[in-house]
């Protein structure tokens, strides 16, 4: 199956833009398809590519890396024999693939770019924490590319359908329903995104089968890596990192979705459970969402970091996470979803989706909490702040039928003209009510 992603785009701008000046690092979790978009970029644009693997390479190559930079010419030669590839001037590309594994090829990065003969893509996975960098000097040559899981658009190419996204856009920017029949058909692909998710191996899995068991075996592989790095790279925190990480179900599936730190023991605080929550987020296995306590364009000037809510970059993983106690024949979980007969726990899954989409689209994540503990009538809790043409827009996310928009009322009326459009994201089709624009929860790509 080929995968069609957005960010091949952002690296023909690098490319055409940079013009071998800089190198460019494709960060992203485990399994999101760093390695593949490399290569296929490699394989399109170039007249010839070279992948060094770092997590599988020879010592041989790391010898090139120690002993010959102070010959470039015999550096570059060496590469091109033991590879087989003929590299062009300006025309071939070098891939060092899982460059957290040898760190010091990240680090000579600087004096390559400097050299100018051939353009250089790094991948790699966990690159910010601390183990894989903590001993070089990181290049101000190197720009980032973060790579997230398929959004829902990139979803459905992956399933071969090319016209439904434009026409989600065209509905959207003219702000008019699609109709019950195709809403409905839409609603289902989108429901299979839920519970497939947006890594490749995945998606790959389910396009070739069409058997959610199928995708469920690949989700549970990936989980188990998840785990493995938690145990092989946060070395001295390794256990409460996978205390949060096993905490996430559990949190999410509260009405109030803030993560309570007391839940992993009654005399946690938030400064001691930091470094986990960083290094989850660091490896792009998590987003964050960060309570703001003024909704002003300058969101992170109100941080505050001791409320926030914790969700699984990938909702398809979620849902494993979530059933991880059973086998995929024992529950009736997969089927519900699909048919919008389940009655728990939906709001979990159409949350944590919103927050993976608008993650995808680009927004750092912030949400707006507000608690009187004298008078609850006058509590705001509002899911989402994002954005919008200089203005925030609050979003609220609703997986029921019913709309009921209490906070976005009160929030509203505190806060007034300072705000842009709320929006209510649903599982109905899109509506005009009240001053809101509800949207069904696949509009989420065009915000």
């Amino acid at each position: 199956m080929h995968l069609r992603r957005k960010a091949y785009d952002a690296l023909l701008e690098w490319k055409e833009r940079s013009r071998g000046r800089t190198a460019i690092l494709i960060d992203g979790a485990r399994r999101v398809g760093k390695s593949y978009l490399a290569e296929e970029f490699g394989k399109k644009e170039y007249r010839s590519f070279i992948t060094i693997n770092f997590a599988h390479t020879t010592p041989t190559i790391k010898d090139i890396f120690e002993n010959d930079l102070m010959d470039l010419d015999l550096f570059f030669s060496k590469l091109s024999v033991l590879n087989g590839v003929v590299l062009y001037k300006r025309e071939s590309l070098i891939i060092f693939d899982e460059v957290q594994r040898f760190p010091k090829a990240r680090e000579l990065i600087k004096f390559l770019v400097a050299d100018g003969r051939y353009d250089f893509i790094e991948t790699g996975s966990l690159i910010s924490i601390k183990h894989n960098n903590q001993e070089i000097v990181i290049p101000s040559e190197e720009e980032h590319l973060y790579l997230h899981p398929l959004d829902f658009e990139e979803f459905l190419w992956a399933l071969g359908d090319e016209t439904t996204a434009p026409f989600i856009r065209d509905r959207f920017e003219k702000l008019e329903p699609l109709g019950n029949a195709v809403h409905r058909k839409i609603m289902n692909s989108f429901r299979q995104y839920v519970l497939v998710g947006g890594l490749p191996q995945v998606v790959a899995a389910y396009a070739e089968s069409k058997d959610f068991a199928a995708a469920d075996r690949a989700k549970k592989m990936i989980l188990n890596l998840y785990r493995q790095d938690i145990s092989k790279f946060a070395k001295g925190y390794e256990m409460k990192v996978t205390a949060v990480f096993d905490q996430i179900p559990a949190q999410l599936s509260k009405k109030e979705k803030k993560f309570n730190i007391t839940s992993l023991s009654k005399d946690s605080r938030t400064r001691t459970y930091e470094d986990s929550f960083m290094w989850l987020a660091d490896g792009m296995v998590i987003n964050q969402c960060f309570n703001a306590t003024d909704p002003t364009v300058g969101l992170s000037m109100y941080l505050d970091s001791s409320s926030q809510k914790c969700y699984m970059a990938d909702t398809g993983l979620l849902v494993t996470h979530a059933l991880s106690d059973n086998d995929y024949t024992d529950n009736y979980f997969y089927r519900s979803v699909l048919l919008d007969k389940l009655n728990i726990n939906e709001g979990m899954l159409m949350e944590n989706v919103a927050a993976q989409m608008l993650r995808a689209r680009g927004h750092r994540l912030f949400f707006y909490s507000r608690s009187n503990n004298a008078d609850r009538a006058n509590d705001i809790e509002i899911d989402f702040l994002i954005k919008r043409s200089n203005k925030i827009c609050p979003v609220e996310v609703k997986s029921s039928s019913y709309v009921r928009h209490s906070s976005l009322d009160k929030f509203i009326g505190k806060f007034g003209g300072r705000i842009g459009q709320p929006y209510i994201l649903h599982t109905k089709d899109l509506s005009l009510r009240d001053n809101m624009v509800c949207i069904p929860l696949y509009m989420a790509i065009c915000l």
